[in-house]
């Protein structure tokens, strides 16, 4: 304001008004004075040139103006947090995650920061957990029991109290029969199951949910759980001196089959908004390594692909199937790996095509290329096929590579290499491939007799021998 005065004879309102235009950015106030400004300057006899470079420089100072107080408290910020990310990054991850507990974006974005700063974050438990964030005796941060939907404050409190008085729970029964069950109802315990709050007590999250006589496990336990607290307060004894809670037998748990990791994974991201415990693609990375070229998270730049045929692997997180304003019927499909998100428009015949693909949960293997949209230049990823991942690898007859480096060959890895393969005859054809890396040549011999099977239990056999390794094509 004061050199608006001095160079160029602004009034106290003109030179107020630039400061205004220059704090709030204001382009259209900044060029209304620009004349004004330099006639002044011009006026008073300063040098046309010098007189520029001032305007250019407070033009650039205006596309982003802060004030000195301000900028020294973010500093101070910057500096404050660098030191924590330094020396105390799982303080500081938890407490990042703990304010942002309430919108699951946020919380996945900085648990990807977590993992990318080699900060392990665990899931919840009881015996650790409280309702915020936080790190334990080992320096890894332990999921918030607040974060999860269904997991109500109160509850919380009544279980990290109980744990605080009387020690950790050491099963499902101590639990049910120690914490208020009139906190921790039967929405909080399904909610603490579903996220993986109990596993510590060595029962499968399916067993919590297997009905018997139409009643869930967690739903005797629950009864269980409010005889023994009524017991207690009763303080009755029968006629041995034995007190009545010492009587009550607790529900035994119901055998049944285990989630699949799909099944466990949809349950545990329905409760906490994320994938905790694995990734739906968990069980298919040698589809993945083997099969796609590309990830999601590339498909951000579009341009850096253009013409390139790309394969892609995915589980489907959401659809959408909509109508235009003429009545034609299209498709959104909405998919996420390791890397990112994507959603791709689906029209005309490529929706009739591909709608069978599209429903929540399928594990999806695409095929496609990006390039420009029939009606501009615009770029988008065409896709050309969809297929599930599970029959990825059986839709065709492949070539089966086992490499094996030939200065690590003995006499016991040919003889297991061997085994496995007579475990696994299948359709698919093999090639023992044997390299010399020092010579840098190798040897490709294809069995006429033998063909195998591409299984999991092939695929983690040979994964186990560490001078053998597995390709297919």
């Amino acid at each position: 304001m004061l050199l608006s005065q001095k160079l160029a004879g602004f009034s106290k309102g003109d030179a107020d008004m630039l400061r205004k235009g220059m704090g709030k950015k204001i382009k259209s106030v900044l060029d209304k004075l620009k004349p004004k400004f330099f006639d002044g300057c011009e006026k008073n006899g300063f040098d046309i040139k010098v007189v520029e470079k001032i305007w250019t420089d407070w033009e650039a100072f205006a596309s982003y103006a802060f004030n000195k107080s301000h900028s020294t408290c973010y500093a101070l910020i910057a500096y404050q947090t660098a030191y924590l990310k330094a020396h105390y990054p799982a303080e500081l991850m938890a407490a990042i995650l703990t304010n942002h507990m309430k919108d699951i974006k946020d919380i996945t974005l900085y648990m990807e920061e977590c993992k990318a700063m080699g900060v392990k974050v665990l899931g919840p438990d009881v015996n650790e957990s409280f309702f915020k964030f936080a790190v334990n005796k080992e320096g890894e941060v332990r999921f918030g029991l607040g974060a999860i939907k269904g997991v109500g404050e109160g509850a919380v409190n009544a279980i990290v109290e109980e744990r605080k008085e009387n020690g950790n729970y050491v099963s499902f029964s101590d639990f049910v029969s120690r914490v208020d069950l009139r906190s921790a109802n039967k929405r909080t315990l399904e909610s603490l199951a579903y996220s993986g709050g109990f596993d510590s007590f060595g029962i499968n999250r399916s067993q919590y949910f297997e009905q018997e006589n139409e009643q869930s496990y967690i739903e005797k336990m629950i009864k269980f759980g409010n005889k023994i607290q009524d017991a207690k307060n009763s303080n009755q004894f029968n006629m041995f001196g034995e007190t009545s809670d010492s009587i009550i037998k607790p529900p035994v748990v119901i055998e049944c089959h285990e989630w699949d990791t799909m099944d466990l994974l949809s349950k545990e991201k329905e409760v906490v908004g994320i994938y905790l415990s694995g990734h739906p693609l968990d069980d298919f990375r040698f589809e993945i390594d083997n099969f796609s070229n590309s990830n999601l998270s590339k498909l951000s730049d579009l341009q850096k692909l253009e013409n390139k045929e790309l394969r892609l692997s995915g589980v489907v997180i959401d659809v959408e199937h909509k109508e235009t304003q003429k009545g034609k019927k299209f498709g959104i499909l909405h998919m996420e790996d390791y890397h990112g998100a994507y959603k791709f428009f689906l029209f005309g015949d490529d929706y009739i095509k591909f709608k069978s693909f599209l429903t929540p949960t399928w594990l999806i293997y695409i095929t496609g290329r990006v390039k420009k949209k029939f009606y501009n230049d615009d770029l988008e990823f065409k896709i050309t096929s969809i297929s599930l991942l599970s029959e990825l690898i059986d839709s065709e007859v492949r070539d089966v590579t086992i490499k094996l480096e030939l200065n690590s060959l003995t006499e016991s890895i040919v003889e297991k290499t061997v085994e496995i393969v007579e475990k696994n005859k299948g359709k698919h054809s093999l090639i023992l491939s044997v390299i010399d890396s020092e010579k840098n040549y190798k040897v490709d011999l294809l069995s006429r007799k033998i063909k195998v099977d591409i299984n999991s239990n092939f695929i983690e056999e040979i994964g186990d021998l560490n001078e053998v390794s597995l390709s297919v094509n």
